[in-house]
């Protein structure tokens, strides 16, 4: 009975420590992500995906905005996004932007059109801190709009990384240092612009590197 009693607070203390690590963001509706309180701007729905309840953003004003930087203070970092973009995307779009409050210290993802017809789109990422910044990208990334696809980036107090699918695109070496409170913005930048079209499920905050295999599926 005692082994029994062990092994079951063992398994309670490590499903704790599992849940603390990383902070999930299920984007699924208009007033509260992650705990939050969240600032809708335009009009963005929530909608019914094979992924569950997601929110939808017009390309052209629709936006939510999170007082909170999930990542404030951490020295290493993974943020994911599990999103879908649609045809005939805009130009640039921000699919998360994360700015220090009181700075121009930021960390974003976006997607980018890489053709005139806008039929094709790269992945573009961009660190700022005191000390140093990097923007990780290559236009010959190209990847098709109106499918399901996991982006992430990855600081591992080295190199800054960038992923889809769980396929590393850009990896250059990075001075760091760790980003204050401050707020996060989804589907935009937090000044109003390069909004994205599209539907976003879910991020996730990991204060680790984590590997590859770690990474969400799309």
């Amino acid at each position: 009975m005692k082994k029994m009693v062990f092994v079951f607070l063992c398994l309670m203390v490590s499903s704790a420590y599992s849940g603390s690590e990383s902070i999930v963001w299920n984007v699924d509706n208009l007033k509260s992500i992650g705990g939050h309180k969240t600032k809708v701007v335009g009009t963005p729905k929530v909608v019914e995906t094979e992924k569950g309840k997601a929110v939808q953003f017009n390309g052209v004003g629709d936006g939510l905005v999170v007082e909170s930087l999930p990542l404030a203070d951490a020295n290493v970092f993974t943020i994911e996004v599990v999103f879908r973009p649609d045809v005939n995307i805009p130009d640039s779009q921000r699919l998360i932007y994360m700015q220090e409050k009181d700075s121009k210290n930021r960390i974003t993802m976006a997607v980018e059109a890489r053709t005139a017809d806008k039929k094709i789109w790269y992945f573009d990422t961009y660190v700022k801190c005191a000390v140093d910044n990097r923007n990780l990208y290559k236009t010959e990334k190209a990847h098709k709009p109106g499918q399901w696809y996991s982006a992430a980036l990855v600081y591992d107090g080295q190199n800054l990384q960038n992923y889809i699918n769980g396929n590393q695109e850009v990896s250059e070496k990075l001075i760091f240092k760790p980003l204050k409170s401050g707020e996060t913005s989804i589907g935009a930048k937090l000044d109003r612009t390069a909004w994205f079209k599209g539907v976003i499920c879910k991020i996730r905050f990991t204060p680790r590197a984590l590997k590859p295999q770690e990474l969400l599926k799309p």
